[in-house]
């Protein structure tokens, strides 16, 4: 009996795979933000008639440097922001702040008639912003920040704006870094410590 119980403990201990140190698993411990900017009842012309539906447009950041937006659809107002929630963490995008919790240059960005302009701010300035604009910036976890919203007040609009004008920062970052030592020096210094991509 003994032997045959250490042949059966020997079988599973094989099939066991134990994952290397160095490979981050896929459930994160990092907590999310979720704020919902807008609930709309939307209808959808059939053969029998009209179907009505919910569409939900979410924010999720993590208040440090990771911010996104979704959006979902459901015949209820919860699976609809369930959904939007899912979709917002596919698609979150990473923000390096300033160690004044601000952008280093000012952007801008259009999508649709919205457009977005938003400038750095020095320590105590705040968050002049309104609309979707604040609350990407907020769980972004951008403190001082000056923005603008142009032309169209569509909140869907105004959300991928500000994406986009952050997006746009980021993608300036690196080509800069890749291009010239002195303007990675120089982001260096201005930008936070990346220790919170490892969080």
């Amino acid at each position: 009996m003994e032997n045959i119980t250490k042949n059966l403990k020997q079988k599973i201990s094989s099939k066991i795979v134990k994952t290397p140190k160095h490979i981050i698993p896929r459930l994160s411990k990092v907590k999310y933000y979720e704020k919902v900017l807008q609930i709309k009842r939307v209808t959808k012309v059939i053969q029998g008639g009209k179907r009505l539906s919910f569409r939900a447009l979410v924010v999720v950041g993590d208040m440090t440097q990771k911010v996104g937006i979704g959006i979902g659809k459901g015949s209820d107002v919860s699976l609809a922001i369930d959904k939007a929630i899912l979709v917002a963490k596919k698609q979150l995008i990473c923000i390096r702040p300033t160690k004044t919790f601000s952008i280093f240059k000012t952007s801008s960005a259009k999508v649709g008639a919205a457009s977005i302009i938003l400038r750095p701010a020095s320590i105590g300035t705040g968050l002049i912003a309104g609309g979707a604009v604040r609350t990407i910036l907020e769980l972004a976890g951008l403190k001082n920040i000056l923005a603008k919203q142009l032309g169209s007040k569509s909140l869907l609009n105004n959300a991928k704006a500000t994406i986009k004008a952050l997006l746009i920062l980021e993608n300036k970052i690196e080509i800069s870094k890749t291009q010239l030592k002195k303007s990675g020096v120089f982001y260096n210094k201005i930008l936070q410590n990346q220790n919170l991509e490892n969080k």
